[in-house]
C-alpha cells in the first residue's frame, strides 16, 4: 500500500483527510520544504546518510525483545516489544528529529522550533540542535511543563529556550498554535520541526517517512526471532508518529491486524478523554493547517481533553491514520488512565520494563486482548518511549509513600 502516491490534484490528501490549509504568506516556505524533501527522497544516498547517522548517534537498530514472563502470565499470545525506548533521548522522536535536522541543513535554516507535549520531542529537538549547531526554541503548554519537568530541565541545559504557553488549555494543541505563529514570523531563518504525523502537507509524509525506520527494522527482526510475522501490531496514538512508524512495516500484509490505542482518560464523554477515533465524540474539521478528525463542538471550537499521558493529550489525529481507520485497515481502541496505571504495574513487576505512559496505552490493550488469543499467535508492541520522564505523574498515580516523603523533604530543603 503506497500511502504517498497521491491522486492528481490531491497531493497531501489521504482519502478525505489531510491537505495544507496555511496562510498565503507561508505557502512559499511550505513549497520550499516540500521540494527539498522530495529531492531527498529521490536521492538514494540520503536514506543511507540518515541510517548511518541514526546508527552512530542514536544506537539503531533498536532491538525486539520477547516478553516470556508476561506471555506466560497472560496465558495467550506470545508478546514481543520493539524497543524504541532504547534510542538516544529515550523515545522514537529522535528518528524524525534527526531526519528533519538533515533537511534543515539542506534548506540552510540556522534556527529550529518545535512543539512538545510529553517533552520527548522537545528533548530530541534540543539534542539535534546542539549537535547541528542550530538556535532552538521549544513551545510547551504550561500544564505539560509542570508534569514533564525532567524533560524541561534537559531541554534548557542542552541550550534550548523553553516557552511555557499559557493560552487555552495550556497543553499540546496550544503549543502547536504558538509554534505556527513563530514560524510565520521567522520563516526565512527557521525550520519548524513538527513532531508528529499531523499538520499541513508535507509534514504527515515527512514524519512518517523518517519514522518508517521502526517498521522496516521490526519486520526483519520479528521474522528472525519468532520465525514469522506477527498476528497483531499495537501502538499508542496521540498524533500518530510512532504508530505510523511501526505500522508501515506491516501495512501491506492484510493478514496482520494493526491496532491503535488512544487515551481513554477518565472515561467516555466529552472532556474525559482524548480518543478521536475509538470514541464517537470527534468530527471532521480543519485546524492547525490540515483536515482530520478533531474533538470539537458544533462551532468548530476545540474541546478539552484528558489523559494521564501528556503525549496523547491532543485534539486531532494524523490524517493518514484517520483514512486507514475509515478504510478498516487499522482498528482503534482506547485505554483508561486506570487501565494504564495497572498495566504499568504489571509490566514493571513482570518484565522489568518501564515504558512511557504513552506506550503503556498500547501495552494495556495488548494485555487485555492477549489472553483470548492462541498460544502460537504473536503480538508485537511498539514501546515508543521510556517512563523515567513520567516519574512525577507515575509516582502520584501509584500513590507511592516513599516518593511523597522524598518530595516533602525536598520542599522543606528548598524552602529553607
Amino acid at each position: 500500500m503506497n500511502l504517498f502516491d497521491f491522486e492528481a490534484g490531491r497531493e497531501g490528501y489521504y482519502g478525505q483527510y489531510g491537505g495544507a490549509f496555511v496562510p498565503e504568506i507561508i505557502t512559499s516556505t511550505i513549497k520550499e520544504l516540500r521540494d527539498c524533501f522530495q529531492q531527498c527522497k529521490q536521492d538514494p544516498s540520503f536514506w543511507v546518510e540518515f541510517e548511518q547517522l541514526m546508527h552512530e548517534y542514536s544506537g539503531r537498530p533498536t532491538p525486539v525483545t520477547y516478553l516470556a514472563n508476561l506471555s506466560k502470565k497472560l496465558g495467550g499470545a506470545q508478546i514481543y516489544v520493539k524497543r524504541e525506548d532504547l534510542n538516544h533521548t529515550g523515545s522514537h522522536k529522535i528518528n524524525n528529529v534527526m531526519g528533519q535536522g538533515l533537511l534543515a541543513k539542506r534548506l540552510g535554516k540556522p534556527r529550529v522550533i518545535a512543539e512538545t507535549g510529553a517533552g520527548q520531542h522537545g528533548f530530541a529537538t534540543a539534542t539535534m540542535a546542539a549537535k547541528f549547531g542550530f538556535e532552538c526554541k521549544i513551545y510547551m503548554g504550561e500544564v505539560d511543563v509542570l508534569r514533564q519537568r525532567p524533560n524541561v530541565f534537559w531541554m534548557e541545559n542542552l541550550g534550548a529556550e523553553v516557552v511555557a504557553v499559557k493560552d487555552g488549555q495550556r497543553t499540546l494543541k496550544d503549543a502547536i498554535n504558538e509554534c505556527m505563529r513563530d514560524w510565520v514570523a521567522n520563516m526565512d531563518t527557521t525550520h519548524y520541526v513538527l513532531g508528529t504525523a499531523c499538520g499541513p502537507h508535507p509534514f504527515p509524509e515527512i514524519v512518517s517517512y523518517f519514522q518508517s525506520i521502526i517498521g522496516k527494522e521490526a519486520n526483519r527482526q520479528i521474522q528472525e526471532q519468532a520465525g514469522r510475522l506477527p498476528d497483531r501490531v499495537y501502538a499508542c496514538v496521540g498524533g500518530g508518529s510512532n504508530a505510523m512508524g511501526i505500522f508501515q512495516g506491516f501495512l501491506d500484509d492484510d493478514a496482520i491486524e494493526l491496532i491503535g490505542c488512544e487515551a481513554g482518560g477518565t472515561g467516555t464523554g466529552i472532556g474525559h478523554h482524548a480518543a478521536r477515533i475509538a470514541y464517537p465524540d470527534a468530527s471532521i474539521g480543519v485546524a492547525q493547517g490540515y483536515k482530520t478528525l478533531f474533538l470539537q463542538d458544533s462551532d468548530g471550537n476545540m474541546l478539552e481533553t484528558e489523559s494521564v499521558a501528556a503525549g496523547l493529550d491532543y485534539i486531532g489525529v494524523s490524517p493518514i491514520l484517520a483514512a486507514l481507520a475509515e478504510q478498516g485497515r487499522v482498528r482503534f481502541t482506547a485505554a483508561s488512565n486506570a487501565e494504564v496505571t495497572e498495566a504499568l504495574r504489571m509490566i514493571m513487576a513482570t518484565e522489568g520494563l518501564i515504558p512511557a505512559l504513552e506506550s503503556t496505552h498500547a501495552f494495556a490493550r495488548a494485555i487485555a486482548e492477549a489472553p483470548d488469543m492462541a498460544k502460537d499467535q504473536i503480538i508485537l508492541i511498539n514501546q515508543s518511549g521510556r517512563g523515567d520522564k513520567d516519574i512525577f505523574t507515575v509516582a502520584d498515580a501509584l500513590d507511592d509513600d516513599h516518593w511523597k516523603t522524598f518530595i516533602k523533604a525536598k520542599a522543606v530543603e528548598y524552602g529553607s
